[in-house]
């Protein structure tokens, strides 16, 4: 808000900049010619109106300053008034241009955006005996919208879930996230291990990315006492033990990112971590731990995983996220979601 408060008083300031400099100078030197500068800073964040009124207002001090040089009716002057009415109307032709390209992203990040939500259905507060919490933080990136994506389903074979983050951004991002997140709806309910989950996500990518398109994502199921995780080149979930511990749950033999798959054909082996009553687990995409903040320095998510052992977990993963925020000192570069899920002790 402050810089388009600066870019607004830009063009009034430079041109009363310009008379004060050739008041100034006296009249050897003159730089009425600068006075176009006023037009050219209004077409970067003003309307049309507001362009061509600053173009007035740019004759308007043209005058009386060719009066105090002595070049009023000259031909100097003359050029000048040209310029100012020249560069004018090329101003204006730019603000309009610039409007209805604005326009034009709205728009296609509004849309972009309703998909995103239809897609991803909110998640519910509470999952057999788990409490869980989301984050979802959108890039703040003209109308790219990125590819994050995450899911909880109640089984017949238990609470399972979904996180991932597809390559890219934009629309086509959002496209191949409603493929995951469909194959893996209908998947979570037929399949019985989450291994053949992962070959269904799999096979249903083949059939509709093309390239070297990838989807990074894992698969969890929760147990009473434990819970089983197939990793597909994500990040791994930050696992944070009611007696204090805290250490990243890593595969033991990670698998490829889901559409690369006929690049090693052996399955994805699943593995279990323990996960009883007091602990908690924490679900991220790579915009979290990639987020940068002025000196270049990630965000130090292991050093920060305090904030969630509040009595809430949304309200611990609210704090995280205001934290991230303040660490990237502004809108993210990459959407970043988190899945905090909590077994409270019995």
């Amino acid at each position: 808000m402050r810089s388009l408060r600066i870019l607004r008083w830009l063009p009034f300031v430079v041109m009363l900049g310009v008379a004060l400099t050739d008041l100034l100078a006296g009249e050897n030197l003159v730089f009425l010619p600068l006075l176009t500068l006023g037009p050219a800073f209004a077409s970067v964040s003003g309307g049309v109106r507001r362009t061509a009124a600053v173009g007035a207002a740019a004759l308007a001090l043209c005058v009386p300053m060719a009066v105090y040089n002595d070049l009023l009716f000259t031909f100097e002057n003359n050029l000048t008034v040209v310029g100012i009415l020249g560069v004018t109307a090329a101003s204006m032709l730019a603000s309009r241009l610039r409007l209805q390209r604005e326009r034009e992203l709205a728009s296609v990040r509004q849309v972009a955006e309703a998909a995103q939500r239809v897609l991803l259905r909110p998640v519910p507060r509470r999952a057999g005996d788990l409490r869980v919490a989301l984050s979802y933080t959108s890039a703040a990136a003209e109308a790219q919208i990125g590819g994050d994506l995450y899911e909880i389903v109640t089984t017949p074979h238990g609470v399972r879930l979904l996180i991932g983050d597809v390559q890219g951004k934009g629309l086509a991002a959002v496209e191949t996230a409603a493929w995951v997140l469909g194959a893996f709806r209908e998947a979570a309910y037929d399949e019985a291990g989450l291994a053949d989950i992962g070959e269904r996500l799999e096979a249903s990518l083949t059939r509709h990315l093309g390239g070297e398109q990838f989807v990074t994502a894992i698969i969890a199921e929760i147990h009473e006492t434990e819970m089983t995780l197939v990793n597909f080149g994500h990040p791994a979930p930050l696992l944070i033990l009611g007696d204090g511990g805290l250490h990243a749950a890593d595969p033991p033999d990670p698998g490829l990112p889901l559409g690369l798959g006929a690049l090693e054909p052996a399955a994805v082996k699943a593995h279990r971590v323990p996960f009883g009553g007091g602990d908690r687990i924490l679900f991220f995409t790579d915009g979290v731990i990639e987020a940068r903040d002025k000196g270049g320095e990630f965000y130090p998510l292991e050093e920060r995983a305090g904030l969630l052992r509040r009595d809430d977990p949304q309200a611990g993963l609210d704090a995280l996220r205001a934290d991230l925020v303040q660490h990237a000192g502004g809108p993210l570069l990459d959407d970043a979601a988190m899945l905090l899920l909590h077994r409270p002790e019995e």
